[in-house]
């Protein structure tokens, strides 16, 4: 009898050690934008662009996690890619792509930032956004923050792009993009005078390549700004922006 009393006894702490520490583990999931964000190495010029974009609400939105793999796609200067390699951790990886194309600022900020030893994890990829997966990568997520609209006016084919991407992706993969929100009517037609695009665009244009639009998150409305100037004449006001997350079926 004393025997099986004791068996109970240690499976019962067995049972609540183990809802402890899955309960530890969940925290923990659920907080890795704000603990990427408070990393003290991080930039101070990039510590000024997190008041108006929210990156902790971004990598939880986005459901990034250690170990992922993830391809950011114009991915510019690296503000969202050094985000994304301290997010997945040295056990996961990140793909920035960046066009041989772009701005020699653009491209000489990534190659400094790249130094930096957190980027470790990081791999540039130089290629065009409709051929920007490497040979047998398939990534957990696809993110395009803030530059989805420059593909209105630049060379690329963003039906070949969309369908790239959805192809690239694993099984249940996410494709996150965030850009500068257009008027209702403007769909596709102001991305180089206006730096924006019609929110409805975008969803269209990727559900047609094969995505469901699975959420879509007000984190960086603004609904003060009228969407009628270019992005660049807001006088450092934050523009409205949409959030969408499309899912691999």
């Amino acid at each position: 009898m004393r025997a099986e009393t004791s068996l109970r006894t240690a499976a019962a702490a067995a049972f609540a050690c183990m809802i402890f520490t899955t309960g530890l583990a969940h925290a923990a999931s659920s907080d890795v934008g704000a603990s990427v964000v408070a990393q003290s190495d991080r930039s101070e010029d990039d510590r000024k662009q997190d008041a108006r974009r929210e990156p902790a609400k971004l990598l939880d939105f986005a459901g990034i996690k250690p170990g992922m793999t993830v391809l950011d796609l114009m991915a510019g200067s690296g503000y969202t890619t050094e985000l994304l390699a301290r997010a997945v951790g040295k056990n996961g990886k990140v793909y920035a792509q960046n066009s041989t194309t772009a701005p020699e600022r653009v491209l000489n900020n990534m190659g400094e930032r790249l130094k930096k030893p957190v980027m470790a994890n990081v791999t540039l990829v130089s290629a065009p956004p409709d051929a920007a997966f490497p040979d047998g990568v398939h990534p957990d997520v696809v993110t395009f923050v803030l530059n989805y609209h420059d593909t209105t006016f630049l060379p690329i084919d963003r039906a070949k792009m969309n369908k790239a991407v959805f192809d690239g992706l694993k099984s249940g993969g996410t494709y996150i993009v965030v850009d500068h929100s257009a008027k209702a009517g403007d769909g596709a037609t102001v991305g180089k005078s206006l730096h924006r695009i019609e929110e409805s665009t975008v969803i269209a244009e990727v559900e047609a390549a094969g995505f469901k639009k699975e959420a879509e998150a007000d984190f960086l409305r603004q609904p003060g700004d009228n969407r009628e100037l270019s992005i660049f004449k807001l006088d450092d006001k934050p523009s409205d922006e949409f959030v969408l997350k499309f899912k691999k079926p």
